[in-house]
C-alpha cells in the first residue's frame, strides 16, 4: 500500500523506520540501497516527448520499422516545448538522470542541414541546458525516416554511396557525443541502431552482413577519449517491415562487441516475446566492457509500450544488483506512448524502472548466496518470495520525500496540473 506524506506525514515516517529495522534484520542496508539509487541515473529518451518527430523542419513521416500509436493532446512542438515538458518530469523523479538525445533533435534553425553534415554546435542549447542541470547527456544517430532509407537499408545498403551517406551521419554523431561528454564532464554513450532487414527471406544473409561489419569498422575507425565517448551498437529481432530478416541481430553484434570491445545494447523489447534480457546480463558482461540496457516493455510484436513495475523489469534489475554489474552499465529508456499522457509515460516508466532498482537493492543477498552455495534451495525460494512481501514501497516514498518530489499517490495530480496548466494550450 502506498501513502501520501501530504495528508499522513507521520504515518509514513513510522513505516519507513519499522522496514528500516526488518531489513537491517535480514543484513540489508537501506541506507547504503538508498545512496546506490540516488546514484544510479536513468537516461531520459527525450523521442517521448515528441512521439520520434525530431526538428529538422521536414515533413517526413515516422518509418524505419517505427510506428507510434495515438494523437494524446499536448505533444511538444518545439524544441522548447520538449525542454519544457522535459524539466516537468524531472520534477517528478527522484535521484539524478540523463538526457538520451537523436540527431533528428539538433537546432537547426530555418537552414535545412543534411544528416551527414551535422555538428556539435546543433546540438549546443541541448549541451548547455544538461550542463545547467548538471546532467550528463547520451546521443544517438538517427538512421531511419528519411529518403536514403526509405527501402530500408542504411549501413548494409548495396549502394555504396548510401552507405557512405550513413556512415558520415554516424560519424559526426559520434564526434557530438564526444563533445557533449567532454563539456559535461562525463562519458557520453552514442548508441548505433539501424533498421536494416527484410520484410520477406533474404536471399544473401551474409552479404548485408559483410556490408553492415565494413561500415561500422569505418565508423569506429577514429579513436575518441573514452573518458568522453563510449561506442555502443543495439541488435533487434525483428521490426515492422522487416519481420523476416534483420541484418544487426542479436549475434552479429554480440560478436561484433566482443571483437572490437565496444558497449553492447540490450532492448528488453527487441527479443522473442518470452525472452527475457536478464539471463543475457552477466554473459555479457563476462565479454563486453560495457553494457548499455535500454529498458523497454514488448508486447507481442511491438517492443516499445511503456515500462511498468512487471516480472521482465524486476528480473533485469535483480539481475544486474546480483551479478555486480551496475558499475558497468548504462541504463537508459526506450519507448513511446501518444496514446496517453506523454508526461505520465514518461515518469511512471522512468519511476518503474527506480522501483525495479530499489527491489533489487532490497534483497537479502548475502543470505540467498550462502542458501544457494550451501545447496539448500529450499531456504533461496523462501527468501526470493519473501523479498517481495518486505515493505519496500515505504523506502520508496521516503526516497521521494527526500528528494521533495511526489510520492505515489501524488504523481497522478501532478500530471494533471501540468496537463491542464500547459499542454491544454498547445492545440
Amino acid at each position: 500500500m502506498f501513502f501520501d506524506f501530504n495528508s499522513h506525514p507521520k504515518l509514513p515516517m513510522a513505516l519507513f523506520d519499522q522496514a528500516k529495522e526488518l531489513y537491517a534484520s535480514l543484513e540489508i542496508d537501506v541506507e547504503e540501497a538508498l545512496s546506490v539509487l540516488g546514484s544510479t541515473p536513468i537516461s531520459l529518451h527525450c523521442w517521448q516527448g515528441d512521439d520520434v518527430g525530431g526538428f529538422e523542419g521536414t515533413s517526413g513521416t515516422l518509418g524505419g520499422g517505427l510506428a507510434v500509436t495515438g494523437n494524446y493532446p499536448g505533444k511538444a512542438r518545439t524544441v522548447a516545448e520538449l525542454r519544457q515538458d522535459l524539466e516537468q518530469v524531472l520534477s517528478l523523479l527522484p535521484g539524478r538522470h540523463r538526457l538520451n538525445l537523436h540527431a533528428i533533435y539538433g537546432e537547426f534553425g530555418r537552414k535545412a542541414v543534411e544528416r551527414d553534415a551535422i555538428t556539435a554546435e546543433h546540438f549546443r542549447g541541448w549541451i548547455d541546458w544538461c550542463k545547467e542541470r548538471g546532467m550528463g547527456m547520451d546521443f544517438n544517430p538517427s538512421c531511419f525516416s528519411h529518403a536514403k532509407a526509405a527501402d530500408g537499408f542504411t549501413l548494409s545498403h548495396p549502394d555504396a554511396g548510401i552507405r557512405e551517406f550513413w556512415i558520415e551521419h554516424c560519424r559526426r554523431s559520434r564526434a557530438i557525443g564526444a563533445a557533449a561528454g567532454r563539456e559535461l564532464g562525463g562519458a557520453c554513450v552514442t548508441n548505433v541502431w539501424i533498421p536494416d532487414g527484410m520484410k520477406d527471406r533474404p536471399a544473401d544473409r551474409l552479404g548485408y552482413r559483410r556490408r553492415l561489419e565494413a561500415s561500422l569498422d569505418a565508423i569506429f575507425s577514429e579513436r575518441l577519449e573514452p573518458a568522453h565517448h563510449i561506442d555502443a551498437v543495439e541488435c533487434k529481432l525483428f521490426g515492422i517491415g522487416s519481420e523476416s530478416y534483420v541484418v544487426g541481430s542479436h549475434e552479429f553484434y554480440f560478436g561484433y562487441a566482443v571483437k572490437n570491445q565496444t558497449a553492447l545494447c540490450l532492448d528488453a523489447g527487441h527479443f522473442h516475446p518470452t525472452e527475457s534480457i536478464a539471463d543475457k546480463i552477466s554473459s555479457v558482461l563476462m565479454y563486453v566492457p560495457e553494457l548499455l540496457l535500454h529498458v523497454s516493455r514488448g508486447v507481442r510484436w511491438d517492443s516499445d509500450h511503456v515500462v511498468v513495475l512487471d516480472d521482465a523489469t524486476r528480473a533485469i534489475m535483480q539481475e544486474l544488483v546480483r551479478c555486480g554489474g551496475l558499475s558497468r552499465t548504462h541504463i537508459g529508456l526506450d519507448f513511446f506512448d501518444a496514446s496517453i499522457n506523454r508526461i505520465a509515460a514518461w515518469a511512471i516508466g522512468t519511476r518503474a524502472a527506480q522501483k525495479a532498482l530499489l527491489m533489487a537493492l532490497l534483497e537479502p543477498s548475502k543470505r540467498l548466496k550462502e542458501a544457494e552455495r550451501e545447496g539448500d534451495y529450499t531456504t533461496r525460494l523462501v527468501l526470493f518470495e519473501q523479498a517481495l512481501a518486505l515493505p519496500w514501497q515505504a523506502v520508496w516514498e521516503e526516497f521521494c520525500r527526500r528528494e521533495e518530489v511526489p510520492g505515489e499517490t501524488g504523481l497522478l495530480q501532478a500530471v494533471k496540473d501540468y496537463e491542464a496548466g500547459v499542454l491544454a494550450k498547445r492545440d
